[in-house]
């Protein structure tokens, strides 16, 4: 006889959409910080005052594109984790629900510091993103460390770029 404790656990999705719905947020997000950021590159971030550990501007599209890669395989491995039922489950679409709030405010910080040119507020931005990195590495952890460790490298550059854009709006 068999119980619902027997259950074995499996993913929510197959593989292929997981891998799709692992990547797609991923280069969407990417795309939007992109279209945002390379217009004002030369002109209105070339023209503010910049602390002296202001990373060259090459710096920033080689970072993000290995955080990334890592981070879309870090989402990957948390949606490949799904517990089948019960309080796992739902603190597993907890997780899940932290991924996507930090990789919403991922995406919005590129608009707002870039196309809008709000240093404040993209200090606020990347201050609650980073909030939201710590805490899904935490709700991660619990279904797979490696997922939760792929994010420990994003987590230290947001505390940069934080850290960078607060004095950037500082001094501007």
């Amino acid at each position: 006889m068999t119980s619902a404790l027997d259950v074995p656990e499996r993913p929510a999705f197959s593989f292929w959409p997981r891998l799709a719905v692992a990547i797609l947020p991923v280069v969407a997000t990417s795309v939007i910080g992109s279209l945002s950021t390379t217009p004002n590159i030369e002109g209105w971030y070339a023209g503010l005052t910049k602390p002296s550990f202001n990373p060259p501007n090459w710096l920033f599209p080689v970072a993000w594109t290995i955080l990334y890669a890592m981070i879309a395989l870090s989402f990957w491995r948390l949606l490949g984790a799904s517990p089948a039922t019960g309080p796992t489950r739902r603190a597993w679409g907890l997780a899940v629900g932290a991924f996507a709030a930090q990789l919403t405010l991922n995406a919005a910080w590129s608009p707002v510091f870039f196309a809008a040119h709000a240093l404040g507020w993209a200090g606020i931005v990347a201050a609650a993103m980073l909030v939201m990195i710590l805490w899904t590495i935490r709700l991660s952890w619990r279904f797979d460390r490696l997922a939760a460790w792929l994010l420990v490298p994003y987590a230290a550059w947001v505390t940069f770029a934080t850290v960078l854009t607060v004095t950037l709006w500082r001094l501007n």
